[in-house]
C-alpha cells in the first residue's frame, strides 16, 4: 500500500485545484503580509541563487530523492567562500551556513535552541520530547536524561549489541553462501531497530526475523512519510496532507507505535513494582541493575526518574526509537560502502581486528571496543563525508550577526553539514576518504565546529557514545568474518532528515580466510 502512494497521485482534479489555490494564497499572504519588510530587507542583502515568486530558488529543481539533495549542495557550493547564503524554498526563506565560526555562533548558543519547523512533522509521533522540545522544558529534560547515558550504563548494553550482531551475521552468511548480493542498508536498519527496541524499552521485536510485523512496518512507514513531507512543500499544510493517503497511513502507523510503547511502559512499570514495591522514584541505577533477571533498559531509568509522567516517558522512549534507529543504520551502511570503495583501508581494519581478536570467535567486550582505534577513525571519516543527519535547523529567536550579515529574528538557519565537512582549509584534500586524518594532530588543531556529525553545543546528540559503541560492535562483527565488495556502483545519497542511500547499498560478501 505504501509503495502506491510514493508516486504522488492526487485524489482527483478538485484536490489539484484546491492545492494550487491554497499554495498561491498562502504564498501571497506570507510574503506580502506576514513576513515583515525588515526581514526581507536583511535577507535580500545575503548572497544566494536567483529566486522567483512562489517557487523561490527551486524553480529549476528536480524533485527525485537524490537530485534534491545534490541541488541543495550545488547551490551552497557556488557560494562556498561567503560561508552563508539565503535560499528560498517556495515562499519560505532559509539562511544556510557552512563556515565553522558561523556554525559555532549558532550551535554553541544556549538561547538559540528552537528546532526548525521541519521537525514539527514528528510531533504527532514524538510529542515534545528531547528532540523537538525547546525552552525550559528542553533544559529540564536534557538535565534529567543526561545521566542515563553514563558510560557504566552503556556498558550494560554491549551484550545486546553482540547478540543482535550475531543475528545479522547469520543473515549475511546465507548471502555469502549463495553468492547473492544483499542490500546492507536494509539489514542494518533491521539490526539497529532490534538494538534500540531492546535497549530503550527492554523489548525484543525480532525485526531481523520478522520484518513484516505491524510494528516494524509502522516504524518504516512513519519515517518514510515524515521524510517525504519534509521535502515537498505542497505536503506542508495539514489540510492537504490529511486529505491525502499519506495522512491516513501516517495516523494509523503512529497509533500502532503509541499503543506498542504505552503497553510496554505499563508492563515494565508493573514488573518494577512487583520487584521493588510502589516507590519507584526512590530507586537508583545500582538498585535496579543489581536486582532482577531482566536486563536494564532506558525505560527502567525513566520510570524511576522524578518529574516524569507516563506521557513524558512515552515521548522520550519514542524519541530514542527514532533517533537511535535510522541514524545508526545509515552510518554503518556508509562505512560499508566506503570500505568497499577502498579495499586497502578495509584491509587495515581487518588487521586491527585480527590483532584484537586473533582467531577467537568470542564476542566484543568494552575493552575490545576501546581498542578499535582505527575502526573509530573509519567511522568518523565516513561521518565526515556522509553525516547521518546532513542538516541541522534552528529558528533564530534573536537577531544574529554572521560576519558582515545581520540575519533577523524569526529566520530559519540551516547548517548544511556535508559542505561544512568538506572545507579544504579544515580538511586538506576534503573529498578523499582518509581515516588517518583523525589519528593525526590535525584532528585537535582544526576548528572545534568544523566537524559536527552529532551536532555540537548544548543540543548535541545525547546518544553519540551509545551510537559509536553500537557501530563498532556491529561493524567489527561483520568485518571479522567477511570481505566486502560492491555489487552495484550506482549509489546515490538522498537527504531528508537522514542521509540515506536512495536505492540501498548492494554488496557481496566473501568469507575471510
Amino acid at each position: 500500500m505504501m509503495e502506491a502512494i510514493w508516486n504522488l497521485q492526487f485524489d482527483g482534479m478538485t484536490l489539484v485545484f484546491y492545492f494550487i489555490v491554497t499554495i498561491l494564497s498562502l504564498t501571497f499572504l506570507w510574503y506580502f503580509v506576514i513576513l515583515p519588510p525588515r526581514i526581507r530587507k536583511h535577507l535580500d542583502k545575503l548572497p544566494g541563487p536567483i529566486s522567483v515568486p512562489f517557487l523561490g530558488c527551486t524553480w529549476d529543481f528536480k524533485w527525485e530523492h537524490s537530485a534534491f539533495y545534490k541541488q541543495i549542495k550545488e547551490k551552497a557550493e557556488n557560494f562556498r567562500d561567503s560561508g552563508i547564503i539565503r535560499l528560498w524554498i517556495g515562499h519560505v526563506p532559509y539562511v544556510i551556513i557552512f563556515q565553522a565560526d558561523y556554525v559555532e555562533k549558532l550551535l554553541s548558543s544556549s538561547r538559540l535552541i528552537t528546532k526548525s519547523d521541519d521537525y514539527s512533522y514528528l510531533l504527532p509521533w514524538l510529542g515534545t520530547g528531547l528532540l523537538t522540545s525547546t525552552g525550559r522544558k528542553w533544559h529540564e529534560r536534557r538535565k534529567l536524561l543526561t545521566p542515563t547515558f553514563h558510560f557504566r550504563i552503556l556498558q550494560d548494553f554491549v551484550e545486546v549489541f553482540n547478540e543482535q550482531a550475531e543475528i545479522i551475521i547469520e543473515k549475511l552468511k546465507s548471502s555469502a553462501d549463495t553468492g547473492k548480493s544483499v542490500d546492507i542498508f536494509k539489514q542494518m536498519g533491521l539490526c539497529a531497530l532490534d538494538i534500540i527496541c531492546e535497549t530503550a524499552m527492554g523489548k525484543n521485536v525480532n525485526a531481523q526475523h520478522h520484518e513484516n510485523s505491524d510494528y516494524v512496518k509502522a516504524v518504516s512507514d512513519t519515517c518514510k512519510i515524515v521524510h517525504r513531507r519534509q521535502k515537498f512543500p505542497f505536503l506542508w499544510p495539514d489540510a492537504i496532507f490529511n486529505a491525502l493517503s499519506y495522512g491516513k497511513i501516517f495516523r494509523k502507523s503512529v497509533k500502532i507505535l503509541h499503543d506498542f510503547t504505552t503497553n510496554v511502559i505499563k508492563e515494565r512499570k508493573k514488573d518494577l513494582i512487583d520487584r521493588f514495591g510502589p516507590n519507584l522514584k526512590e530507586l537508583d541505577y545500582e538498585q535496579i541493575s543489581s536486582n532482577g533477571k531482566k536486563r536494564l533498559a532506558f525505560l527502567d531509568l525513566l520510570l524511576c526518574s522524578e518529574g516524569l509522567q507516563e506521557e513524558d516517558i512515552r515521548e522520550e522512549v519514542d524519541t530514542f526509537m527514532f533517533e537511535g534507529h535510522d541514524t545508526t543504520a545509515a552510518a554503518m551502511t556508509w562505512v560499508c560502502y566506503l570500505l568497499c570503495k577502498h579495499p586497502e583501508i578495509q584491509e587495515k581494519v581487518h588487521e586491527e581486528l585480527d590483532a584484537i581478536f586473533g582467531q577467537s570467535p568470542r564476542s566484543a567486550t568494552s575493552d575490545d571496543i576501546r581498542e578499535m582505534k582505527y575502526l573509530e577513525c573509519v567511522i568518523k571519516e565516513s561521518l565526515r563525508l556522509f553525516p547521518s543527519v546532513p542538516i541541522f535547523g534552528r529558528i533564530l529567536t534573536d537577531n544574529c550577526q554572521f560576519g558582515d550579515y545581520l540575519v533577523p529574528k524569526g529566520t530559519t538557519a540551516l547548517v548544511v553539514v556535508p559542505i561544512l565537512h568538506t572545507n579544504e582549509h579544515q580538511f586538506p584534500d576534503p573529498k578523499t576518504f582518509n581515516p588517518s586524518r583523525f589519528l593525526s594532530e590535525s584532528a585537535t588543531s582544526r576548528h572545534p565546529y568544523a566537524y559536527v556529525p552529532f551536532s555540537a553545543g548544548p543540543r548535541n546528540c545525547i546518544g553519540q557514545k551509545f551510537a559509536m559503541m553500537e557501530e563498532k560492535v556491529v561493524l567489527s562483527s561483520i568485518l571479522r568474518r567477511f570481505k566486502l565488495e560492491l555489487a552495484r556502483d550506482d549509489v546515490e545519497p538522498s537527504a531528508e532528515l537522514i542521509l540515506r542511500p536512495a536505492d540501498g547499498v548492494h554488496i557481496k560478501l566473501n568469507y575471510r580466510n
